[in-house]
């Protein structure tokens, strides 16, 4: 692994830190309070092509890797992490289409969305299907197939047959409210096929009806609703890849290294949070930073933001080499999301009651960093991976 960022990473870092700072870190308050979509923020990493980061540059993206994607991802979840969420999830929207989709699908869709003119949501989860995603319920057939019994693995392939027809819902649509369309699963096969059972469609977002938009504990300004499908009928060109291969082949060009560097920024915010008020606050005639308490409590929150930030940059830099990542990724996603977890808590505890308050950002930080340990799979499920890459595999012993 290369430990060190090179001379255009650091340059790439040092623009979009810039950018945070300058564009993002005044508004952050005023768009969690106001529950207010950052749209006019996104329209502007668009123009800079952040949009389109990892997307190829003959599309109109910046061709660059994972370890540039952690490097971003990071800075912008240290001003606020929706802003780092609704990109990433976008982007990974955007990754499929140009991984699996046809060629004229990559010619339609890439370069506005390299630009976030045309904007990307995912609909995978379900109400019956979070983490076990192959419980879903929402199905795609042939307009042939509608009232027969006809399997439609066995239809044509090619994107010049029938009509799909899709019923059913997905929730946690993260940009739906914002989004143009939505690439959305579906099974086209029978569950004894899993996971070759499952097809992506991309679907407009004006074809689904909006049944509930929460009101969560973080991540206020950019929602994910539960929307649902009703004999909606795409095209057969809106199939992304082949029939029933959609699921089984999403780890393709994956960009699940944006979870746990969603965490690594939150986590260095409140840390940077936190020096500045032990340094500045005074009590019995000290700074509260003197206090060995507080300076321990310091540390081991710097200790957490740097191993959080090297695990993710290891999992980006084996998947830039085409290297297998799962064991890398599942302790990155661990270490970084409960990194920043207990780094805010312990930035409210060290800023006392002013840190309970909306005056300061570290309320936000908890309530955002929260979400975290759930999204892009519950750190449960990321725990089970890792022992299974661990330990010796049993039905081979």
């Amino acid at each position: 692994m290369r430990s060190v960022l090179t001379a255009d990473q650091r340059d790439l870092r040092d623009e979009i830190r810039s950018f945070a700072r300058e564009r993002i870190e005044p508004r952050a308050a005023d768009l969690d309070r106001r529950e207010e979509y950052p749209a006019a923020i996104l329209a502007e990493l668009g123009e800079r092509r952040f949009a389109g980061l990892t997307l190829p540059e003959e599309y109109g993206g910046r061709g660059e890797g994972l370890v540039e994607l952690a490097v971003v991802i990071e800075e912008l979840s240290a001003a606020t992490m929706t802003v780092a969420s609704a990109l990433a999830l976008h982007l990974g929207v955007a990754t499929a289409i140009e991984r699996l989709g046809t060629e004229r699908q990559r010619e339609e869709y890439l370069p506005a969305m390299a630009r976030f003119e045309t904007v990307g949501a995912l609909g995978l989860s379900e109400e019956n299907a979070g983490s076990e995603k192959l419980a879903m319920e929402t199905t795609a057939s042939r307009d042939s197939d509608e009232g027969s019994s006809a399997d439609p693995r066995g239809a044509d392939d090619s994107r010049d047959g029938d009509d799909w027809v899709l019923n059913g819902h997905k929730q946690w649509v993260t940009n739906f409210l914002d989004a143009d369309v939505v690439l959305t699963y579906a099974k086209t096969g029978p569950d004894a096929d899993a996971p070759h059972n499952v097809s992506a469609f991309l679907v407009p977002t004006d074809e689904f009806e909006v049944e509930r938009v929460w009101e969560t504990l973080g991540a206020r300004s950019v929602k994910s609703p539960r929307v649902s499908l009703d004999g909606v009928r795409v095209s057969a060109d809106a199939l992304v890849g082949r029939v029933g291969e959609a699921y089984a082949r999403r780890g393709e060009g994956a960009i699940g290294v944006n979870v746990p560097a969603r965490g690594v920024g939150i986590a260095r915010a409140a840390l940077e949070d936190t020096v500045a008020h032990a340094t500045d606050r005074e009590q019995f005639g000290r700074r509260i930073g003197d206090f060995q308490g507080i300076r321990w409590k310091i540390g081991e929150m710097a200790r957490r933001v740097d191993t959080a930030r090297l695990l993710t940059l290891r999992a980006a830099d084996r998947a830039d080499r085409g290297m297998d990542v799962g064991r890398e990724l599942s302790m990155a996603k661990i270490q970084a999301t409960e990194a920043a977890v207990a780094n805010a808590n312990d930035a409210m505890q060290i800023h006392g009651g002013i840190g309970y308050t909306t005056e300061r950002d570290v309320e936000r930080y908890l309530r955002d960093a929260r979400l975290l340990t759930i999204a892009g799979g519950p750190n449960e499920l990321h725990r089970n991976a890792l022992a299974d890459a661990v330990l010796p595999d049993r039905a081979a012993e």
